[in-house]
């Protein structure tokens, strides 16, 4: 039976070092320009988002994530404060993590993270 352990730098790509390496028994979801980690399938919430440039999911958490300044943006579903997220490690912008949400139907995006799918591959685990 596989090890749910993190998965050592080294044995995984020697080559690069990212901050948080997630289980590789676990299904993940990692950028597509250096493949850093990203999030675990298991803090997925939704796949029918929609991004700044197509298709988008909603996770509940995510690694290797840094955040830009807050805004307040007009989008589909209302008014939000919400500030653009980007890979740590290749500095490509991902999406963007929602900090306010002003309507009452809005406020369960709080705290949570959009990652367009034109920047994400996702990976099998091994379980």
């Amino acid at each position: 039976m596989p090890s749910c352990e993190p998965v050592p730098p080294a044995a995984c790509l020697p080559a690069k070092t990212f901050r948080s390496y997630l289980p590789r028994c676990h299904r993940t979801y990692s950028c597509v320009h250096c493949r850093a980690h990203l999030a675990k399938h298991d803090e997925l919430i939704s796949k029918s988002f929609q991004g700044s440039h197509g298709r988008a999911y909603l996770f509940n958490s995510v690694v290797n994530v840094g955040c830009g300044p807050a805004e307040q943006r007009l989008l589909l579903t209302g008014l939000h404060s919400v500030a653009d997220i980007f890979c740590e490690n290749c500095k490509t912008t991902l999406g963007w993590k929602y900090e306010q949400a002003f309507e009452t139907s809005q406020k369960y995006k709080e705290g949570k993270y959009i990652i367009e799918m034109s920047h994400m591959a996702s990976e099998l685990g091994t379980d």
